[in-house]
């Protein structure tokens, strides 16, 4: 009798810690868990000016999406992957601008969130991932309109960070953002001076501003141009030098990293990114077209302009200033289907102690000041073509027999953006 009881008694057990075990998993792994593991979608909002309008999902980290055109009607749509959607947000929101009708939303399936844009005009459009924080941009151009002849040129200067984003720090403590802003304050000041060119800057105090709202500024203000302040930072202390950078694919690993810093992100996200891009059609094709379209040819004549005009002043005061050219990378504050010619310059290495110590002072910042508008005017003042524009850059090369290497191992060529 003893011993059946015990055969009887043990299979209960087992199905009484079988049960535990499963109630285990599901509290561990069920469905609140996996909501947990979800990116929730938190927020949607737009903005509109002419002939673009931009729309940012907010989001609790980043996500994986595609995205698809639809006709009858016509409409833009966006999966995010492993998603769900806050019951808080408003998930229908009226445009009615003449390019988007409206945005929706909703839980397509129980891992997908479907961004919805009904359309009315459209040429192209852009969407891409931000980390920090974590928002998907969509910028949908309805295309060029003609405008009334302007008197005025509107200049949007970009100091980089600000706020609790102090950029590069040198290794005496001057931080990257007071260096930049000074700068852009400067360049406002000389340029304010000819009434016929409007500047305005991404902020002039110390303020963080995200990216995306940075080129959103240049947008609304249709810009003619757009200049994004920065200062180079280097692991190797030696590093020294300026160059400029306008939006475009590349391999080259200095630029990689470059991109990486100013869009804050590692240079294995960084890489990453530029992996998914590659294989996105839309934003691929919006890139591969800067190679012959006219923003691209415009952007790389203000970068040449800009470029010599930095290295020929930066020399006469720092003999050791290193020429480190014109190049392309992936910077996210230059990206959108409806930016207008736009360049990104790193105006010396803070993590160069020798650098860092001209940066600190007044003169050297003049001077840098100075250089920018003299680009800026010479650009401006070219009317170059689309068609010259390209023979700038070779002609930049071949006058600097190629931006031939030093010493320093750090010293980067000229790209040749000729098209070959």
């Amino acid at each position: 009798m003893k011993r059946r009881q015990n055969i009887c008694c043990r299979p209960a057990l087992g199905y009484g810690v079988t049960i535990l075990t499963l109630l285990a998993l599901i509290f561990l792994f069920g469905p609140s868990s996996r909501a947990e593991d979800k990116t929730e979608i938190k927020n949607i909002r737009y903005s509109t000016s002419h002939g673009y309008t931009r729309v940012v999902v907010d989001l609790s980290r980043p996500v994986e999406f595609t995205k698809k055109r639809l006709s009858s009607p016509d409409r833009l749509y966006f999966d995010l992957k492993n998603s769900r959607i806050s019951s808080e947000i408003r998930n229908s929101l009226p445009i009615g601008d003449g390019i988007l009708k409206a945005v929706r939303a909703a839980q397509f399936d129980p891992e997908t969130v479907r961004i919805v844009l009904d359309l009315e005009r459209m040429e192209d459009f852009s969407a891409f991932i931000l980390d920090d924080p974590a928002k998907l941009v969509i910028d949908v151009n309805a295309g060029k309109q003609q405008r009334a002849p302007e008197l005025q040129r509107t200049v949007v200067l970009d100091p980089g960070h600000g706020g609790h984003d102090p950029g590069a720090v040198g290794k005496h403590g001057l931080q990257e953002k007071d260096v930049v802003l000074d700068i852009a304050l400067r360049v406002r000041e000389l340029l304010s001076r000819d009434p016929n060119m409007r500047i305005v800057l991404t902020r002039d105090r110390d303020v963080f501003v995200p990216l995306e709202e940075r080129s959103l500024i240049a947008l609304k203000q249709e810009a003619d141009l757009f200049v994004s302040i920065h200062v180079n930072a280097s692991s190797n202390r030696s590093a020294r030098g300026i160059e400029t950078y306008l939006e475009n694919w590349t391999d080259e690993e200095e630029a990689i990293r470059v991109a990486a810093r100013e869009n804050y992100l590692s240079v294995r996200k960084m890489k990453e990114k530029m992996a998914q891009y590659r294989k996105d059609d839309y934003v691929g094709k919006m890139l591969s077209d800067l190679s012959r379209d006219y923003k691209r040819e415009e952007s790389l004549a203000l970068a040449h302009y800009v470029q010599r005009s930095l290295y020929s002043d930066a020399v006469r005061v720092n003999r050791k200033t290193t020429d480190l050219g014109v190049k392309k990378a992936m910077f996210f504050v230059l990206m959108g289907a409806s930016m207008p010619p736009s360049i990104l310059a790193e105006v010396s290495f803070l993590s160069n102690p020798e650098e860092e110590k001209l940066l600190a002072g007044d003169a050297y910042r003049s001077v840098l000041a100075q250089s920018i508008v003299s680009g800026i005017k010479k650009y401006f003042s070219s009317s170059v073509p689309e068609q010259k524009a390209a023979r700038i850059a070779r002609k930049t090369e071949d006058r600097s027999g190629g931006s031939s290497p030093s010493s320093d191992p750090h010293r980067k060529t000229a790209t040749d953006f000729a098209g070959r």
